[in-house]
């Protein structure tokens, strides 16, 4: 499974590559990715790069090539036209020519003369060049200065090989290098022009389609892989999904057994203290009286779980008394309260900021023979 690009393409983005490939042949398209974003997807300025460094120029475009590109400019297959005048056509334009023939010879042979004596007064100055990059450098600087910076790419280099001016080259790709398959020097005709553009592509159409089946396999290798990325990313999100639910699955059911077990020890240590609290209470009750003291009474307890429990007491001792000795038992709950039924009312058995010092057995009004109810307030 390919590893994913960093980011996807846009669609112009993605023709530029393709096209770029197409120029230079370079088959690896992070290789060519990646020398379009050096160069801000300038596909022009990319391409001149590429041609610049077979001829060891440096980059004016400030990027780091991986690998010079071949230009090819000798093919023997390579058609060249050059154009020195036009020829006659016709017998009106044979007739022509033979009458300006004498003339023409005349002329030109003039025009030689004169040109090799301007030669000692005024040296042709591309006699002079020893630097031909380093002169394109200087005419960019002069036309930008002169024009501004809006022109098309200006090819910085000489692995043309042109003999005269104009003059037009023909490059494409071929047998996976980039070739100069056509040179058209000199002045030319627009139809003649188009008919010899016309005839180098149908001498390389063979070439041409051959490229073209490599570039669709390439689309379609690209496309594979794309999908090919698509899906490995959706397989690798579903599984980060089902990982990260099960994280937090495993998280959840964690902490649900923690807090369980925190609630467990709460109530464990609750009960624990209570019991502890209790035995405390036990062990600080006063002893129970003799049946037959005369400040004793007896007092009967129905409990919630509708036991009973009876006990001595003295009314000279205080509500909380009775109340700590329930406190103690074991079946008696942490909170409650006790109720006399006939009137119903509440024992005040506990201090309050009202009652700080609660009453005793005789000033609560109980009798020597006393039923009490203990009422649960645990849930309330």
């Amino acid at each position: 499974m390919a590893a994913p690009e960093e980011r996807e393409l846009s669609q112009e983005q993605t023709e530029k590559l393709l096209q770029f490939q197409d120029l230079t042949g370079i088959e690896s398209m992070d290789q060519c990715r990646q020398t379009l974003q050096q160069h801000n997807w300038n596909i022009e300025a990319a391409v001149q790069d590429r041609l610049n460094e077979q001829e060891g120029v440096p980059s004016v475009f400030n990027t780091t090539p991986s690998r010079p590109l071949q230009v090819n400019t000798a093919d023997h297959r390579v058609y060249s036209y050059v154009v020195s005048r036009p020829q006659p056509r016709g017998l009106l334009g044979w007739g022509y020519y033979l009458i300006m023939l004498p003339f023409r010879i005349t002329y030109y042979t003039l025009l030689d003369i004169f040109r090799f004596a301007l030669r000692f007064i005024r040296p042709d100055p591309r006699s002079r060049v020893t630097d031909p990059v380093g002169d394109i450098v200087s005419f960019i600087q002069m036309f930008e200065e002169k024009y501004g910076r809006t022109h098309p790419v200006f090819y910085q280099g000489t692995a043309l090989r042109e003999n005269t001016y104009p003059f037009l080259a023909m490059i494409m790709l071929k047998d996976r290098r980039m070739t100069v398959v056509g040179r058209l020097e000199g002045l030319i005709q627009p139809q003649d022009l188009i008919n010899q553009l016309t005839f180098i592509m149908e001498a390389n159409q063979t070439y041409l389609v051959s490229e073209r089946l490599e570039r669709e396999e390439r689309n379609q290798t690209q496309v594979l892989r794309q999908q090919q990325d698509e899906a490995y990313l959706a397989s690798l999100r579903a599984d980060q999904e089902k990982e990260r639910k099960k994280r937090e699955k495993q998280e959840q059911k964690r902490r649900e057994e923690e807090e369980a077990e925190l609630r467990l020890q709460a109530e464990e240590r609750k009960k624990r203290n209570l019991q502890e609290e209790k035995e405390r209470r036990s062990e600080c009750l006063p002893a129970e009286p003799e049946p037959d003291h005369p400040d004793s009474l007896r007092i009967i307890f129905k409990m919630p779980n509708d036991t009973r429990v009876e006990r001595r007491f003295l009314f000279t001792q205080s509500l909380s008394v009775i109340h700590d000795f329930l406190f103690s038992l074991k079946e008696t709950p942490e909170h409650f309260q006790i109720v006399v039924n006939f009137p119903r009312r509440v024992l005040p058995c506990l201090p309050t900021e009202e009652v700080p010092m609660p009453p005793t057995l005789q000033e609560a009004g109980l009798s020597r023979s006393q039923l009490l109810f203990v009422q649960d307030l645990t849930d309330e």
